[in-house]
């Protein structure tokens, strides 16, 4: 009488039939000789990871409300209206998507600020960076597309204002308006193209890059700061299991917080949008656009012979480029030399983030041109 395969030899055959009909090497690779820098700024490594884990939150849940949003006018705000009182647990899957977005935003504030500082845009990850930062970029885009959806005044009033600064941009801005709002105002068909944008366009282009960008930091591993290589610290730790471990603890740690900010803070939905009411006072976006909202309302109304806004937002533009293009103009930090100059910049940068941040939520009628 023959006897039972053993779970093992059952795992075992499994795993040689699955490997003559894909390569596993990449990830057999992967599993024996990924290795992770070890020193005193190691625990910046697990933003990144943070933020990809609340991502999938983000899909998961948006694949779940999917089930009962209408993206209509007549219908945005109800069904929305329906998922938090109707439908069961659709107040929690609401909650977590709505968390689970602005804690995103956050976690990729510090991995940012952090890959930054640590200087890890260094040759050869010039392209890395550059795919990190347009994750950002999009990560904000997802935000300012979703932001209409629950068709509540708030966020239609918000979505009218943040529309118009588009109009300051030379030469394209009037087109980029009419595209986005799919009209001159804000109306049911801007809530459409939103949501098409918010659930097709963005997706597709965010997942094609961040596979590029997960390619490269696998190819290219982790970087040590310059101050770690100038005091020749080596050490580093395998990233199965060691490493994964820590990561799966911070992603513990992140579903947490999560579940317990959507189940005592619900997110509000407020009142439904109406196109022809007064616009109500205090209206600002959310809180990772206020620095910019803030940037725009400081700025003079009239600067020489230039419109504020016009200067104000090009100079945000000017920035946005820099910021891409930072591993290609800080030439010493790719040779591999200090850059002090390039330390301050970033510094600077989180100081006016959180500067006009904060002034946006302790002084909401500063500047008002």
């Amino acid at each position: 009488m023959s006897e039972t395969p053993s779970r093992s030899s059952l795992g075992t055959r499994l795993l040689a039939w699955l490997e003559e009909r894909v390569d596993l090497g990449v990830i057999r690779h992967l599993i024996e000789h990924k290795r992770v820098p070890v020193h005193r700024h190691s625990v910046w490594y697990y933003f990144g990871g943070m933020a990809l884990f609340l991502f999938v939150v983000q899909i998961l849940s948006g694949i779940l409300l999917l089930g009962y949003y209408r993206p209509t006018e007549d219908g945005a705000f109800e069904s929305v209206q329906f998922i938090v009182a109707d439908v069961e647990f659709g107040w929690l899957v609401r909650n977590v998507h709505s968390w689970s977005a602005n804690i995103m935003v956050g976690v990729l504030f510090v991995h940012m600020f952090s890959t930054f500082l640590m200087k890890a845009y260094r040759k050869p990850r010039e392209l890395t960076w550059m795919t990190g930062f347009s994750l950002f970029m999009l990560t904000m885009a997802f935000g300012f597309t979703g932001y209409l959806l629950p068709w509540n005044e708030l966020a239609f009033f918000a979505t009218k204002v943040g529309t118009e600064i588009f109009t300051n941009i030379p030469v394209v801005g009037r087109g980029f308006l009419l595209v986005l709002r799919g009209g001159e105002e804000v109306t049911g068909a801007t809530l459409t193209r939103l949501f098409g944008f918010h659930v097709a366009i963005l997706p597709l282009i965010t997942m094609a890059i961040l596979f590029l960008h997960l390619l490269l930091v696998q190819q290219q591993g982790m970087s040590r700061p310059p101050s770690i290589e100038s005091e020749g610290d080596q050490r580093d730790m395998p990233f199965v299991p060691h490493f994964l471990l820590r990561d799966l603890l911070g992603w513990l740690v992140i579903l947490g917080v999560l579940v317990s900010m959507a189940a005592f803070f619900p997110w509000e939905l407020g009142v439904k949008a109406d196109p022809f009411g007064p616009t109500p006072p205090g209206i600002a976006p959310e809180w990772y656009f206020l620095f910019a909202f803030n940037f725009l309302k400081i700025v003079p109304s009239q600067v020489l012979f230039f419109e504020g806004e016009s200067i104000a937002v090009g100079l945000m533009g000017l920035a946005g480029a820099f910021w891409f293009l930072v591993p290609l103009v800080d030439r010493r930090s790719s040779r591999g030399e200090r850059s002090p100059l390039f330390t301050a910049i970033g510094i600077i940068a989180i100081v006016l983030f959180v500067l006009l941040t904060l002034l946006a939520v302790i002084f909401p009628s500063l500047g008002g041109h």
